[in-house]
């Protein structure tokens, strides 16, 4: 998305950001890789520095009916009680994801700043290996866990964007005249908060109308090549990076703009925050135009990380000033200072956009009704199913 915007395309709705509840917090080079919820549908449990269930504390209203508010019950459901009612470790992503966060900031986090995922109490050994061998290995190959003998330290992880690069959903095409995009860099589909699996028929039903539409406009268009001084300095910005005799190390860079997004545009937002946050998304801008990383140009991480934390910075800087200007809280973005949805918010989307001078704009842009024939295809489409239900 961020090479598209620098490109001169628009984004979208990129507030909208789904966080996973489980995702690795140690070591450091593994963080935020993905611990499946299927540790917590095989038994396992969330729990904090004093060893307590803390889920129970989270049961959000609408969710209480379906809900085991007693262990007694949340255990009855994992041995196949079909009156027993879901257990709270198995809510919805964002309310597990606020909770973990939750406790963190209240002190009873695990010693890495996340809680702790236990199977190992609950299941033999065998049961664990034979129904989450991912599991079992990733842990043992990249943290030295062995999680049929101890708990997991887990904690939420960016998992989707919903948000994306603005496109023209019968083409695919962008503001960009030739610049088509589909999947999770798009935005348009998925709302709020996408649901789980949709992430695929996107891919499949997007990327054949972007694939078409592509060889549509190159069949009907010169073909235009970019000036050979753009090459160049796109060349030199990068190799830069390798030619310096000193200069700031990406690795703390990253590590800095991680700090600030957990900081201030983490899970939950606020205005003060959000904005102290872009603020210091802008004071490190300098940084990244003198980073320095070993002159091997073979396998070397650190010049690759150098060159990606000049798109990480814009998306960064792209979600918190979006986040900002929502003012509610809705789907995947969360307002403590707005906690409700607002009926004002449904009638835009925000869109960000790179100005002449190279600032950043956001903003409001008016929502628009479908076609009165898709409206109608669509109602149509209803009541046949409707009527072959009956």
């Amino acid at each position: 998305a961020a090479m598209a915007y620098r490109a001169g395309a628009e984004l979208m709705d990129l507030e909208f950001t789904q966080f996973h509840p489980t995702g690795m917090v140690w070591p450091p080079s593994v963080k935020g890789i993905l611990v499946t919820e299927g540790v917590r549908g095989e038994g396992g449990v969330l729990l904090n520095n004093k060893n307590e269930r803390f889920m129970f504390n989270y049961i959000p209203e609408k969710f209480a009916k379906e809900t085991a508010d007693t262990i007694e019950e949340a255990e009855r459901w994992f041995q196949g009680d079909n009156d027993a009612r879901r257990p709270p470790e198995l809510l919805t992503r964002d309310v597990v994801a606020k909770a973990i966060m939750n406790e963190v900031k209240e002190g009873r986090g695990s010693d890495h700043g996340g809680v702790y995922l236990d199977i190992a109490s609950r299941k033999p050994a065998e049961y664990i290996k034979k129904k989450l061998p991912s599991m079992y290995h990733q842990f043992k190959e990249l943290a030295e866990v062995d999680i049929t003998t101890d708990p997991m330290e887990v904690g939420p992880t960016l998992h989707y964007f919903m948000g994306g690069i603005r496109v023209d959903h019968d083409t695919q095409q962008t503001n960009v005249p030739g610049l088509f995009a589909c999947g999770e860099c798009a935005a348009g589909l998925h709302g709020a908060n996408r649901l789980g699996g949709n992430s695929l028929s996107d891919l499949l039903v997007f990327g054949k109308l972007a694939g078409e539409n592509t060889e549509k406009y190159c069949s009907s268009n010169e073909l235009k090549s970019s000036s050979d001084s753009d090459i160049i300095n796109i060349i030199r910005k990068n190799t830069d990076i390798l030619n310096r005799e000193s200069g700031t190390n990406p690795y703390l860079v990253h590590q800095s703009i991680q700090k600030i997004m957990d900081h201030h545009v983490g899970i939950v937002r606020e205005e003060e925050e959000l904005k102290e946050g872009i603020k210091k998304l802008a004071a490190l801008k300098p940084d990244l135009d003198k980073m320095k990383a070993s002159p091997a140009s073979q396998y070397n991480p650190g010049w690759n990380l150098a060159i990606d934390l000049n798109n990480m910075i814009i998306t960064c800087e792209a979600v918190a000033k979006s986040a900002l200007i929502r003012q509610e809280s809705r789907g995947g973005h969360t307002r403590i200072d707005f906690p409700e949805e607002r009926e004002e918010c449904t009638t835009y989307n925000t869109v960000i956009k790179m100005e002449e001078d190279g600032s950043m704009s956001v903003t409001k842009h008016p929502r628009t009704s479908p076609p009165e024939a898709l409206t109608k295809i669509a109602y149509a489409d209803l009541e046949e199913l409707e009527n072959a239900k009956t």
